[in-house]
């Protein structure tokens, strides 16, 4: 890619991320057209297909000439010469017949497999989904997850009014958003808008986060799960110190950047949560390792890597964490659990059975309402209704 043109580089990209977000549907408008679907198909053939449907359908500056033409030559180049034919003609075939509503089940009648092919999500995440939510909902989600993100800037300042009239004044549009304290930037290159206004990029999900968390203003906080760091330099605005701790030493280099170009007062040390030298914290942030479920739209080939076992498996890892984790939390210190998932057993279900287990700690929500909230106080952030990244957070305060 550093070769590439800034043009070039743009065409890969959105390329690349398409093809990912849409390969359910690709696959389903390609599959009428072999006699036994695109799974049966090397993996190379699968790919190339792919990419061809997704330019004739999608990109309307590729002409469909150049989109079959360029497909049949990757096969080559691939060593498939012998599959060139077979290429063409499904390329041509689906290319044809589009992609118009009928081409896929009907919603009224199939609405899981309608949601799997449309939508392009893997079968077991549809299931899961549609036993919490109505149709609409997933539908809204699904939809939600296969959409670019907007890019979020957050003011060093935590002034976001004055943000925005420096981004103004420099000519670069921007949003701003008061709940999530981000602004949003429709156009602009976040290089040129971090230029204008000293900040950082992350999403509101990640924000408000952040804001749930509340912790004392000049306390001291041990963010244990920290790269790539966003939570880290939000709640160093407001704190007297924060202990960055992860266990991967390169996205932990990502962190020593931010640390290092923001000029926050951020420690920055490799350990697993479940093992960080923590003596005392007034608030310890326990961001954990998750399915990202609520992250699709981000990371769109997350949701055909995951494996319907995940969220059960995760949720082990997450006790284990939040179990060690809280030892270090001193009478009257705060613990807030993250993720950035959708799944209630890495979430809900993980701070009751946490809770059910260690009698010391009870749940200590902010006093601020305008955050979506549950009944039990834990932050419940929903791509398909708050817009933006998905995430859950609860707070809690060791009282014994």
């Amino acid at each position: 890619m550093r070769d590439l043109s800034p043009l070039e580089r743009g065409f890969a990209h959105e390329l690349s991320y398409g093809v990912s977000r849409l390969q359910g549907r690709l696959d389903h408008l390609i599959n009428p057209w072999l006699h036994q679907g695109a799974d049966s198909l090397e993996w190379q053939l699968r790919i190339l297909l792919r990419i061809g449907v997704y330019q004739l359908l999608r990109m309307d500056r590729v002409p469909d000439y150049a989109a079959v033409s360029q497909t049949v030559e990757m096969s080559v180049g691939a060593g498939h010469e012998r599959a060139r034919g077979m290429i063409n003609a499904v390329l041509r075939r689906a290319g044809e017949a589009g992609e118009a509503d009928d081409r896929f089940p009907d919603p009224a009648t199939d609405p899981a497999g309608w949601l799997v092919s449309a939508g392009s999500h893997p079968r077991w995440l549809i299931d899961r989904w549609l036993q919490r939510w109505d149709f609409k909902q997933v539908s809204a989600l699904v939809e939600a997850n296969n959409t670019i993100p907007a890019t979020h800037l957050v003011p060093l300042s935590g002034d976001v009014g004055a943000a925005w009239a420096e981004l103004d004044e420099a000519g670069i549009e921007s949003e701003p958003d008061s709940l999530s304290g981000t602004l949003r930037l429709p156009q602009a290159d976040p290089t040129t808008a971090l230029a204008a206004v000293p900040g950082f990029i992350q999403d509101p999900a990640a924000a408000l986060v952040c804001r749930y968390a509340a912790p004392p203003a000049g306390g001291l906080v041990a963010d244990l799960c920290a790269a790539p760091g966003g939570k880290s330099l939000s709640l160093a605005r407001t704190a007297r110190y924060v202990l960055a701790a992860d266990p991967a030493a390169g996205r932990l280099a990502i962190v020593q950047e931010n640390v290092r170009r923001s000029g926050l007062p951020i420690g920055v040390v490799q350990a697993r949560a479940e093992g960080v030298p923590v003596i005392t914290a007034d608030l310890t942030l326990i961001d954990a390792p998750c399915t990202g479920t609520g992250t699709l739209r981000r990371h769109p080939d997350a949701r055909w890597r995951l494996e319907s076992t995940a969220p059960v498996e995760l949720a082990a890892v997450q006790a284990r964490i939040l179990h060690h984790a809280s030892r270090s939390v001193p009478v009257g210190g705060l613990l807030v659990y993250s993720t950035c998932t959708l799944e209630p057993e890495e979430n809900r279900d993980q701070v009751r059975e946490f809770l059910a287990t260690h009698t010391g700690f009870v749940m200590d929500p902010p006093d601020d309402p305008a955050l979506p909230m549950d009944n039990e106080g834990m932050l419940e952030v929903l791509p398909q209704r708050d817009s933006g990244d998905g995430a859950f957070a609860a707070r809690m305060r060791r009282k014994s």
